[in-house]
């Protein structure tokens, strides 16, 4: 189906109109609307328009009134201060609007005019390594932008770019070499996450004491980074095998996150070696890149270090071996050459801002991004506990992401139980089901509801709290509204345009029209945080809507019910498309 125009636009256009006629220089001025506490919305624009043409503001804006024409969309408008404009919307064109929406698959929200492709890189965790409460926001603020852009229309490409190359691997691989039993699994049945982690947790440690305490080893392992970076066969098939056993630990991580990862997407720093002495090549071959005491760097006038020497980009060491700045560069061109990448975001840690700025700049002057590609750090802060210091356990360690998860599903389903132990709706199933489906939102809720930039605490009792800003009050409205639904007997939802609309009907459909804008500006800002925002707000004012508007009992009459179940079930759909957009489930009963 067709999109539907929001009000606010075919007001805007309304308003638009008018001030060109009224004003010809002004023709195509934005009339800067908003919403409004005074009206439904205010027209802010004239004052700057008037004072450009040196017109009379109030005497202008009075003009503009004269030409907009009212009864079908707007009902009222008047001149406010020095010349603001406040226009009423008529309560029949809201429920239109909002029938348009309900009879769309997408809610009338648009495609995106000219979308492009997003190659979007995310969910980065180590081989042979634990992922820990770190790994969390780049997983779920990216899985969350994976959705809102493929919803607007874009191509998204995903990549994980795990760490699966360096020097440790020499480490890894040479005593697995010498203890070639280490990583066998107990059974030929499926291996658990757990048993792949604690097998790559045990070698790591050996072979790290066997390598801090016995020089010979020590050599030993060196030549074997060597044969690994020279790709001698039996040393690959080795580190190969501590890839796959990561890979078994790193799905059942993101199955628990409820977050869909494939396989083709995973490629890691290994995926770019055949590129980086070509990278390295052409960066020094066109002076973006000179040798510096034996280095190749990339300088830059902006960026020094504290003596006030510039610090330099290393792609490639004095010693030949390859930085993270090299691995990086060759992702850009495979990325814009072979994936056709007319976005490149990086949803990373706002500490690696320096690197990623230093990256980008380098690729511009090597000319791989041009205007027609930009590259984009979504920097994320950090996830702290509730003293507002970086998260750890009480022994000092970092958080394994396991056991984050799994405290806040039984905190989750504790909730779930004691809420239903009165009202008895739920069966144990679905209290356990449940129970997954609130703590693994909580999670995520509370890392989207806070601007990625910015720290947050995480605290498992506010995150899991029925009353606030979570997904559990989320959650329970739309379960709420499908119980109504259910239990409507033998009305049903009909929007019944003809109807006037109390102050909380009026305001509850003002706010489920502006999802599509909403829509477009979290995608265009890579703002997730904006949808969480909008998905509470939507909740609040259903929440007063459902206090001051009987849907069924004491009996409104039957076009006011039916007009008013209508409003529920668009709700219904907005808030579970919303979350969807986020990652979390909506279960029909809680």
């Amino acid at each position: 189906m067709a999109s539907v125009p929001s009000l606010a636009s075919s007001v805007n256009q309304r308003v638009a109109d008018a001030l060109a006629s009224a004003l010809p220089e002004a023709g195509g001025a934005d009339p800067l609307l908003r919403r409004s506490d005074r009206a439904d919305f205010q027209a802010n624009g004239i004052l700057a328009l008037a004072k450009k043409a040196k017109a009379n503001p109030r005497e202008l804006a009075a003009t503009v009134v004269e030409g907009i024409p009212t009864g079908d969309l707007i009902q009222e408008i008047e001149v406010s201060g020095p010349g603001f404009l406040n226009i009423t919307i008529t309560d029949r064109a809201i429920i239109e609007t909002l029938a348009a929406r309900a009879g769309d698959d997408r809610l009338g929200v648009p495609l995106a005019a000219d979308p492009g492709t997003t190659v979007i890189d995310y969910a980065q965790p180590n081989v042979a390594k634990e992922m820990h409460v770190g790994h969390l926001r780049s997983a779920v603020i990216g899985a969350a932008m994976v959705e809102i852009l493929e919803f607007t229309g874009e191509k998204v490409v995903r990549r994980h770019h795990i760490g699966d190359w360096g020097t440790q691997f020499g480490m890894l691989i040479q005593y697995l070499l010498e203890h070639p039993h280490e990583l066998d699994h107990k059974s030929d049945e499926e291996v658990s996450g757990e048993e792949a982690m604690s097998n790559l947790n045990r070698l790591y440690k050996a072979s790290r004491a066997l390598f801090d305490a016995d020089e010979e080893f020590k050599t030993r392992a060196r030549a074997r980074v060597v044969d690994l970076q020279a790709g001698d066969p039996e040393t690959l098939s080795l580190w190969q095998r501590f890839v796959d056993e990561s890979k078994i630990y790193f799905y059942s991580v993101f199955n628990k996150l409820d977050m869909d990862i494939q396989d083709p997407d995973v490629v890691g720093e290994s995926g770019y070696n055949d590129m980086l002495v070509e990278t390295c090549k052409l960066l020094e071959d066109s002076g973006v890149a000179v040798r510096s005491n034996g280095a190749l760097c990339v300088f830059f006038d902006e960026y020094k270090g504290q003596d006030g020497n510039p610090t330099p980009l290393i792609v490639q060491k004095s010693d030949g071996g390859f930085g993270y700045a090299a691995t990086d560069l060759s992702a850009i061109r495979d990325r814009v050459g072979n994936l056709n990448a007319s976005t490149l975001l990086y949803v990373v840690d706002a500490r690696q801002s320096l690197h990623f700025k230093m990256v980008f700049e380098t690729a511009r002057r090597a000319g791989w991004l041009n205007d027609e590609v930009e590259a984009v750090q979504l920097a994320f802060g950090t996830v702290l506990g509730k003293d507002g210091k970086p998260f750890k356990t009480r022994e000092g360690e970092t958080v394994r992401l396991v056991d984050l998860l799994d405290e806040a599903v039984d905190r989750a389903t504790a909730v779930v139980r004691e809420k239903d132990k009165d009202r008895g709706l739920l069966t144990e199933q679905e209290i356990v089901e449940n129970g997954v489906q609130v703590g693994i939102g909580a999670v995520k809720y509370a890392d989207l509801s806070t601007s990625a930039a910015r720290d947050y605490k995480f605290d498992l009792d506010q995150m899991v709290s029925l009353t606030g800003d979570t997904s559990v009050y989320l959650q329970y409205a739309y379960a709420r509204i499908r119980s109504i639904l259910r239990n409507a007997g033998d009305r049903s939802p009909v929007a019944h345009p003809e109807l006037g609309l109390a102050s909380a009907e009026r305001a509850l459909g003002l706010h489920l029209d502006g999802f599509g804008a909403l829509i477009e500006e979290a995608a265009a800002e890579y703002a997730p945080h904006k949808v969480a925002a909008y998905l509470y707000q939507l909740a609040s004012l259903f929440t007063t809507f459902y206090t001051e508007c009987p849907v069924v009992k004491p009996e409104p009459e039957l076009v006011v019910g039916e007009n008013r179940l209508f409003l529920c079930e668009l709700t219904a759909r907005t808030l579970s498309k919303g979350m969807a957009l986020l990652g979390i489930r909506t279960p029909e009963k809680l």
